[in-house]
């Protein structure tokens, strides 16, 4: 059994080559689960949808177990936002009674993307472009991650009383343009709490779609600490420091 942990313990937090392709192995997974739970909210399938939703559900308790295994703070990862999140999407496959009600649980698996198994590390480390673009691609996924999450609440709280949302996707419509300030008006939130979730939709949405643009905007930067000043942000082509002037070895492609 030490074997089996130390092997596991290796591809979760170990550096290796096969330890990164184990990495990302498991964000491959949680796109398939996302896309899975997305596609059972239209319903074209629910001879299967069961029988599926098990083997997820075991397939997800597996690895959230592997996980709490070989973690070194097992307290820490206990007390996670994102093992909440996984939590009750799991809660949700394994308890039909429960997931009928909160199926949109599921959809909390996306929150998992916001602190994927060191993925911004080996994604830094196999990937020059976005090492570059790393600001960019971190906002655009938490703006993906906010717009399923809160679609997926505007979805269960007016499917039931609200005749203009009656699939995710027209939650998803709503939510997206809410937060882009388009605002058509052909799909409204129903009721006092309707009208509160439109105004965090509003409030927190727009505000992190305008962080996005700002970065996509922004011109172009490179992480690299300063080993004098540790100033981390530079121009791409940056040969000294712009706050203390110590020359950088930036590595770069000479583009």
């Amino acid at each position: 059994m030490d074997g089996v942990k130390a092997t596991l313990k290796e591809l979760y937090y170990g550096a290796s080559r096969a330890a990164r392709r184990f990495r990302y192995g498991l964000v491959a997974f949680d796109l398939f689960t996302i896309v899975v739970f997305f596609v059972s909210t239209l319903h074209i399938a629910p001879r299967y949808q069961s029988n599926l939703d098990i083997l997820l559900g075991v397939l997800i308790l597996a690895e959230f177990l592997a996980r709490l295994w070989v973690t070194v703070n097992r307290r820490r990862l206990l007390l996670s936002w994102v093992t909440l999140a996984d939590v009750l999407v799991i809660a949700s496959l394994l308890a039909p009674a429960f997931a009928d009600n909160w199926g949109f649980l599921r959809m909390l698996r996306a929150m998992r993307f916001l602190r994927s198994y060191h993925l911004i590390r080996d994604l830094r480390a196999d990937s020059p472009w976005f090492k570059t673009h790393q600001e960019v691609v971190e906002r655009s996924l938490v703006f993906i991650v906010f717009v399923v999450v809160v679609s997926s609440f505007v979805f269960v709280t007016q499917r039931t009383i609200n005749p203009d949302i009656n699939t995710y996707i027209d939650a998803l419509y709503f939510t997206v343009t809410t937060l882009t300030t388009t605002g058509f008006g052909d799909i409204t939130l129903k009721g006092p709490w309707g009208r509160l979730e439109a105004v965090v939709i509003m409030i927190v949405g727009v505000s992190m779609f305008l962080q996005l643009l700002r970065a996509i905007f922004r011109p172009q930067k490179v992480r690299f600490t300063c080993p004098d000043c540790a100033l981390v942000l530079h121009d791409v082509d940056a040969v000294h420091c712009k706050h203390c002037g110590t020359r950088l070895r930036i590595r770069n492609e000479g583009a």
